[in-house]
């Protein structure tokens, strides 16, 4: 049976490729921890699931969702008062509010929404392996813009050449950074709006970890720059700040015309999400914010651990300030292949190698702390032995 020729461009997604690889290594006996996926392991906020069974036990909640592939337009009022109340953004809940099925059915939707094929769409490297895969499903061009350390991972607009900007009808960007961990200023984000609006660029600013950040940092939102609802739309999830990975539910905001595109997308793909998830969503918007500062400092308390584990080996460096990753310099000149390999191989640890986000990740592997202390201290341990 032959598959589709645009299903061969994309090369195998790095999280099932480290999945499979933890699992081999597990049935044969080994003992892995893997720091390379960044998932959340305390649980939901217990008010969370106590609403999510209040209302799966309601029988009006077992048909289609209310608003379908729009989301309920309680849960779009409870998002526009959160991004209100956190970020200082208005935003229309009935016209530029769409509940998601997680930020990355977004990513995926605002690619068919925006782009044709041939289309030139702009990602940063190193960035999120997903979004090359949905501007490859939709037949677009990916076109890597580097992001470089002396930067602070940010790109440099003004070097992207013009005929390719012309070109370029959208644009990924994604801060706090995943994988990198640096974080966008506001100086940034206004270049941005003046970018897209001077190319016609559609922006999608991907930020789910937008409230997981350090040392003084603030969270940012896009949509607080002026005119950035003119140019794009923002994605966020309710992943990272409530620890609901798999309840899947996100949200995106911003351009009316981009926010009615996805609608479109959505309305002829899925069916919306499960009614009790958007009420338990609703919870954790409205009384559940304490979690992100609980969740913080545990973060916090296992970023110094690493930290301070690598110093002890010799890797020293100055982290960003966002995400729960730490992008670390690799020693003594290894390739990221060479170093994950290694403390695979002596520590069984998993790490994932800078270069699995694009060419400019070489150099660097990727520690997540979503795993609980008393793996990470162990983890540690084997990291100290192995590079002794």
């Amino acid at each position: 049976m032959k598959i589709a020729n645009r299903l061969t461009k994309i090369p195998p997604y790095l999280f099932m490729e480290l999945r499979n690889k933890i699992a081999r290594a597990r049935a044969a006996g080994v003992d892995v921890i893997s720091l390379a996926i960044g998932d959340p392991v305390e649980p939901t906020p217990e008010p969370v699931i106590a609403e999510l069974a209040r209302a799966a036990h309601d029988p009006a909640n077992h048909r289609y969702p209310t608003d379908e592939e729009k989301g309920m337009l309680a849960f779009r009022q409870a998002v526009a008062k959160w991004y209100g109340e956190r970020y200082g953004v208005t935003v229309d809940p009935a016209t530029e509010v769409l509940a998601l099925i997680g930020s990355k059915e977004g990513c995926h939707h605002f690619v068919l929404a925006r782009v044709n094929p041939g289309d030139t769409v702009l990602m940063t490297d190193p960035g999120y392996p997903a979004y090359r895969a949905s501007i490859l499903m939709a037949e677009g061009e990916p076109v890597n813009v580097p992001i470089r350390p002396e930067n602070g991972y940010l790109p440099k607009l003004a070097d992207i050449p013009s005929a390719i900007a012309r070109k370029a009808t959208a644009m990924f960007l994604n801060y706090p950074n995943n994988p990198t961990g640096a974080t966008a200023t506001s100086a940034f984000l206004r270049e941005l709006v003046d970018f897209g609006r001077q190319y016609d660029v559609a922006i999608c600013y991907d930020n789910p970890y937008s409230e997981v950040v350090f040392d003084g940092e603030r969270p940012l939102s896009f949509l607080s720059v002026p005119g950035a609802k003119d140019v794009g739309v923002e994605l966020n999830s309710l992943s990272k700040p409530f620890n609901m990975t798999g309840w899947r539910l996100g949200m995106a905001l911003g351009n009316k015309d981009l926010i009615a595109a996805i609608s479109q997308v959505k309305e002829n793909t899925d069916s919306g999400v499960f009614n009790a998830i958007q009420y338990a969503g609703i919870t954790a918007l409205e009384q559940c914010t304490g979690n992100i500062a609980h969740m913080l400092e545990i973060y916090r308390r296992r970023r110094q651990v690493v930290l301070d584990t690598l110093a002890d080996v010799g890797i020293t460096f100055q982290p960003n300030r966002g995400t729960f990753y730490l992008w670390v310099p690799t020693p003594q000149g290894q390739s990221s292949i060479e170093f994950a390999t290694l403390l695979f191989e002596k520590a069984h640890i998993v790490v994932a190698a800078g270069t699995a986000y694009g060419q400019y990740g070489e150099g660097f592997v990727r520690f997540s702390l979503t795993v609980p202390d008393d793996r990470l201290h162990e983890a540690m341990g084997r990291l100290r032995a192995a590079l002794a």
